[in-house]
């Protein structure tokens, strides 16, 4: 009772926030669909010391945006270090600092379902950024799926209806689709700051090398391994390996892991591929991972979907891929 009545004071309190960021907001932007121009108002500006306020989603979207616009931006995460995206609620605190931001920038996780719709409703003047808009995202493959199958699955559903939340929203994790998210994050900085533009043309340039030969690196890590299969708690990286040529095999699925028979099943084929190493991301625990460990005489090594350092950290995640897999 106590707990319930803790939750509805903060969903009032989180209420409130967002009604009073829509009703003092002072309109310095004019609606043109979802990109508009960004207009300075003498009394309340968006643009903090010559710099454009900009909030996104996760830590690897910060990575892109500074990566684009440099020093001309300053950028806000919603998901800090050490929160699940999966399961995160924003802070009253940072519904209210929306009101500081030119825009917001999406990218499709879970709870931008729920909550973007909210702050649009509250906070009419601040534009939603898709950076994720022309990208064809792919179903999430649980563990009662075919792990070989994901391509043949994906092209079996086109032309049927796919819930949103039945697609995998991790996006970030492909260099691939990482240029098309920084060339929609370079077009719309362009929109908000156009005297700006020859500037941010020069990061997104050298981005686009960056990101190219991050490619070439993590391609040539596996160029010479013929074992391709990995298991992972939370089923984060099938753009990952659907770049790379790699099966993915997860133990957890939209909240729900394995039961007792797919864990035996799991068991006899990490036992059968010589898999000694069990994959987890620090923003989740589960004794399944570590008794899975056991069973197989392995050991549990961490990846991070949101770290920061993008760059590097994809580096990292396939230079323990890789030696999992010699």
């Amino acid at each position: 009772m106590i707990l319930f009545k803790y939750k509805l004071i903060n969903f009032l309190l989180i209420l409130t926030i967002l009604n009073l960021i829509g009703c003092n907001q002072t309109k310095v932007i004019e609606n043109d669909a979802l990109s508009p121009e960004i207009k300075i108002d003498n009394e309340k500006s968006k643009i903090t010391e010559g710099k454009l306020n900009l909030t996104v989603s996760i830590l690897p979207q910060k990575y892109f945006v500074e990566k684009i616009g440099g020093e001309l931006v300053t950028v806000n995460v919603m998901v800090e270090p050490g929160m699940s995206a999966e399961t995160y609620e924003p802070l009253p605190q940072q519904l209210s600092n929306l009101s500081k931001s030119s825009a917001y920038i999406s990218i499709g996780v879970p709870f931008e379902q729920t909550w973007l719709e909210k702050i649009k409703s509250a906070n009419t003047n601040i534009p939603i950024i898709n950076s994720g808009a022309g990208i064809d995202k792919i179903p999430m493959i649980g563990h009662h799926h075919d792990h070989e199958e994901i391509d043949e699955h994906h092209h079996e559903q086109e032309g049927e209806k796919i819930e949103a939340e039945n697609l995998d929203p991790h996006i970030w994790l492909s260099p691939k689709l990482a240029k098309i998210q920084a060339k929609n994050i370079y077009q719309e900085l362009v929109k908000l700051d156009p005297k700006n533009q020859t500037i941010y043309k020069e990061n997104l340039d050298k981005f686009i090398i960056e990101i190219e030969d991050l490619d070439q690196q993590i391609t040539d890590k596996f160029a010479n391994i013929n074992k391709r299969k990995f298991v992972i708690y939370h089923p984060a990286w099938g753009y990952f390996a659907k770049d790379y040529n790699l099966q993915q095999i997860p133990i957890e699925f939209e909240g729900q892991e394995a039961t007792t028979a797919e864990l035996v099943n799991l068991v006899k084929e990490a036992k059968s591929d010589n898999i000694t190493v069990i994959f987890a991301q620090p923003q989740f625990s589960s004794k399944t991972v570590d008794t899975l460990a056991k069973e197989i005489g392995g050991e549990v090594v961490l990846l991070d979907d949101l770290a920061e350092n993008w760059s590097e950290n994809l580096l990292d995640v396939a230079d323990k891929l890789a030696q999992s897999m010699k």
